[in-house]
């Protein structure tokens, strides 16, 4: 920031060198000028301070969120492992109408013999045909096993 001091130390340097004075209607609205350069050079120290402590706070914000955080969240986050480890099989059904590929949950799937469900995104109906859940090599039933 020292730099804008020194170029306006420079300016008032060369007005006074030049003796510019404030006599004439140009010598006043150049020393007008070189005082207003010292002003703007004077806020912007005064901003650079200030965005200085705020980028201080703003990071020890940041390092309290951090901790509220871990003390909040840490524990489902635990939760949520527990749940991962339970296995989940799905089906991959691809819609006829729309082809967009749904996944189903396998046990909705197999507690009738013949299910239908509706797509999400065309709203048609999907005719899901009844397989041997543990023999669906060549595609059975139209749809893909995954666990």
């Amino acid at each position: 920031m020292n730099y804008l001091y020194e170029r306006v130390a420079y300016l008032r340097g060369l007005a006074e060198g030049m003796e510019v004075s404030d006599e004439s209607k140009e010598g006043k609205l150049l020393l007008n000028i070189i005082d207003i350069l010292e002003d703007f050079a004077d806020a912007i120290d005064e901003l650079k301070e200030e965005v200085t402590d705020l980028d201080e706070y703003v990071e020890t914000l940041d390092e309290d969120l951090a901790d509220v955080e871990d003390e909040v969240f840490g524990e489902l986050e635990d939760d949520e492992d527990d749940e991962e480890d339970e296995d989940i099989d799905f089906v991959e059904v691809e819609c006829p109408n729309c082809h967009e590929v749904i996944y189903l949950d396998e046990d909705l799937i197999y507690d009738e013999e013949d299910s239908e469900v509706i797509c999400p995104s065309c709203h048609e109906k999907i005719h899901i045909e009844e397989c041997d859940e543990h023999d669906h090599s060549h595609g059975c039933c139209g749809h893909h096993h995954h666990e």
